[in-house]
């Protein structure tokens, strides 16, 4: 019974990190590959999610739902998160890094705001139950291995999305992106559309990030406006990417890991006295921070540095 409890949870921890590193792998394409600094990622998350929940419940569930297969909410959430990040980008994207990053901070609340008060879309802070979940009941010798193959699922969309951004990054597009990263007035002047690439980067890597709130909703089977909480959906991520190192894909993974598992042990070590410590939560997000500060001071380039070519 105890190693399937330890199985149980390594299969719930590797598919909670996995849907972080597709959250950081969107945040790459943005941030690693273009410079553009994001602080609304919570927002395409949560839009990604609501989108595939909504297509797939059944009628039975509040709200109803036309019961779609979860591979069409799956595609769905892309192009739903790749269209509001389209409206957002025309309007911001023109804007300076730092203001951006205050305008991307108030779009995420607007649909934070929006998720909570409009019940007849999203049934409100009530939140949406009921919400398919692929190889749910199924059995292999009495373990429940539907969190399984629910992970070799995961897996296999990072492993898509990992090898199609991959290639992105060595064709000239990606290459293009990079030089406006690195220097945006020397790339306007070779001829390049500098908005135009700054625009697609951001509707890409919004795509990514509504295809982990989809990944992520099938696999717990409810959604609420908690979904967008800054620390988890934002925050975070940032975190993960910066220590994974900024412009790689592999580093993008990897910082996934290892933040989520400092940060799985953290709320392991919180749970250990009899009486829960005061003020574990601050605790928690001290000391990702304290690691963030340190890895920054010993390995700027992160554990997986950008390849230079």
């Amino acid at each position: 019974m105890e190693l399937l409890g330890i199985a149980n949870y390594l299969v719930l921890f590797l598919t909670i990190a996995g849907v972080y590193a597709l959250l950081t792998l969107g945040l790459n394409v943005q941030w690693g590959y273009t410079g553009i600094l994001n602080i609304g990622v919570a927002a395409f998350f949560a839009v990604g999610a609501y989108t595939s929940a909504l297509l797939t419940a059944p009628a039975t569930a509040q709200p109803p739902g036309p019961g779609l297969p979860v591979a069409v909410g799956m595609l769905a959430a892309m192009p739903v998160a790749g269209i509001l990040a389209l409206g957002i980008g025309l309007i911001t994207l023109n804007l300076r890094s730092d203001y951006l990053a205050i305008a991307s901070i108030g779009i995420a609340e607007i649909v934070r705001l929006f998720l909570k008060n409009e019940e007849w879309l999203t049934n409100g802070v009530r939140g949406m139950a009921g919400i398919p979940r692929p190889f749910a009941g199924v059995d292999i010798a009495g373990w429940s291995a539907g969190g399984a193959l629910y992970l070799a699922l995961t897996i296999a969309v990072i492993g898509v999305v990992f090898a199609a951004l991959q290639i992105l990054y060595r064709a000239p597009w990606g290459r293009a992106l990079r030089a406006i990263r690195d220097r945006e007035v020397a790339a306007e002047a070779m001829g390049k559309n500098v908005l135009w690439f700054r625009l697609q980067s951001f509707v890409l890597g919004s795509a990514v990030m509504g295809l982990a709130g989809a990944v992520h909703v099938h696999y717990a089977g409810f959604i609420g406006p908690e979904a967008i909480d800054p620390l988890f959906a934002t925050f975070i991520v940032w975190v993960m990417l910066i220590a994974g190192g900024s412009g790689s894909n592999l580093g993008a993974i990897v910082g996934a890991l290892a933040i989520w598992a400092v940060w799985s042990v953290t709320e392991l070590l919180g749970q250990i006295p009899e009486e829960p410590i005061t003020g574990f939560g601050a605790l928690r997000v001290f000391l990702i921070g304290l690691l963030l500060q340190v890895i920054l001071l010993l390995r700027p380039q992160g554990i997986v540095p950008e390849p230079r070519e």
